[in-house]
């Protein structure tokens, strides 16, 4: 089931389109990437996601209806840009924004000390938020995001000012939330974190979406036929023999033996490519190359501007 679904989303300012005929199918329960360049049009419709601007043209449904004002409990939002009092203390703005979401003072303070001690951050209740890092401000973020228990959960570049421990245990608490029940639109430019924590990617480029799909299923289209070898053996004859069904890619010799990079061509098939090599040493590894979501990212983009630019 689909908790999100938008169809064919238009929007507009002034003369300029943000979005134009984005369709979209967030599963529930999933991690959904929503990616794509600076200016292409993802804040837009995160923004009408979470109604603060509404579209021109075409529908957003949550949970089978149409998106209204009473879904607005049901969504937590992490922004990109963090939204946090400076002058006031830690614990005081947290008890404030958890009611704001409708929850008790008894229950928000349960809640509050729960994730304070799990992130903590006890020693933290007290000080004013213009005393934290940009990354301590972040985990207070998130509990606030998080506090009122939400169905859909938008985060926007939550890595943001995070060390590499506190970026992995914010990691870890996002797939927690999957694992007990939510649902999580993620978007970001690290395509690391995609390839480890996304069930599911949208990429806009420029308003329109581009590219859609389950993460291993889009890694397995954009895969080129290649083969990451460590050879170990009489390189130079062994390089001769490969005719123009094979191209070396990249070599790099290491620890005494050679790592190849070899793509097939011609329909060619891995049993052939390793009967030539091992006529002349042994194979130490083989493996295919399975193309990284950031390397995917690029071509995609690229070959939507050239598109664009030969209409």
């Amino acid at each position: 089931m689909n908790i999100l679904t938008t169809d064919n989303v238009i929007k507009r300012f002034d003369k300029f389109t943000a979005l134009s005929g984005v369709s979209l199918e967030i599963a529930e329960g999933s991690i959904f990437g929503l990616l794509g360049p600076n200016g292409a049009g993802k804040t837009t419709l995160i923004r009408i996601i979470n109604q603060i601007t509404a579209p021109d043209e075409g529908s957003v449904t949550f949970k089978g209806e149409r998106l209204q004002p009473k879904h607005i409990g049901l969504i937590g939002y992490l922004p990109e840009e963090r939204g946090l009092y400076k002058k006031m203390k830690v614990g005081e703005q947290a008890l404030y924004l958890a009611q704001l979401k409708g929850i008790s003072k008894h229950d928000a303070v349960t809640r509050l000390k729960f994730w304070f001690e799990k992130f903590e951050i006890t020693s933290w209740w007290n000080k004013k938020v213009e005393e934290l890092s940009k990354g301590m401000q972040q985990k207070i973020q998130f509990v606030t995001t998080i506090i009122h228990e939400p169905e859909l959960l938008i985060f926007d570049e939550p890595f943001s000012g995070f060390d590499p421990i506190n970026a992995n245990l914010l990691k870890t608490e996002i797939l927690n939330l999957k694992k007990n029940g939510a649902t999580v639109i993620f978007s970001t430019h690290n395509m690391e974190s995609v390839e480890e924590i996304c069930d599911d990617i949208a990429l806009i480029n420029n308003s329109r979406k581009v590219l859609d799909g389950k993460v291993h299923d889009i890694k397995q289209q954009y895969k080129d036929n290649t083969y990451e070898i460590e050879f170990n053996g009489t390189f130079n004859k062994m390089a001769a023999s490969l005719t123009a069904e094979y191209e070396i890619v990249k070599i790099e010799p290491r620890n005494g033996n050679q790592n190849l990079t070899i793509k097939l061509v011609n329909d060619l098939t891995t049993n052939e490519l390793i009967q030539r090599m091992m006529a002349f040493g042994n194979i130490v590894s083989f493996r295919e190359s399975v193309p990284k979501m950031n390397d995917i990212f690029i071509r995609v983009v690229n070959e939507a501007k050239a598109a664009e630019k030969a209409e």
